[in-house]
């Protein structure tokens, strides 16, 4: 039996942690720390790209960028929602 922890198990508790918070601060503060994280993760990635790679994806990194600044400033009931299809989409894509 691997004791590895899944990508997919860590990101599925985050969002599950979201979910349960009481405290709408606690929550969007939460989803906050989501956003930065996947910032800083996104400014790593293409830091390591080389210029060929950065132009092939190009669209794809600011793609990511747009969907990250669209969760800016969302509450804490939309915060619970983004979370929850994040969520079905991770058990529904389970192997």
């Amino acid at each position: 039996m691997s004791n590895s922890v899944k990508t997919d198990d860590v990101i599925f508790n985050f969002f599950k942690q979201i979910c349960d918070e009481k405290d709408d601060l606690k929550c969007v503060e939460l989803g906050n720390s989501w956003i930065k994280a996947m910032e800083n993760n996104l400014a790593s990635m293409e830091a390591n790209l080389d210029e060929k790679d950065k132009n092939k994806h190009k669209e794809d990194i600011q793609n990511n960028r747009n969907h990250l600044n669209s969760l800016k400033g969302k509450n804490s009931v939309e915060w619970k929602e983004y979370a929850t299809k994040c969520m079905i989409e991770i058990m529904d894509n389970k192997v």
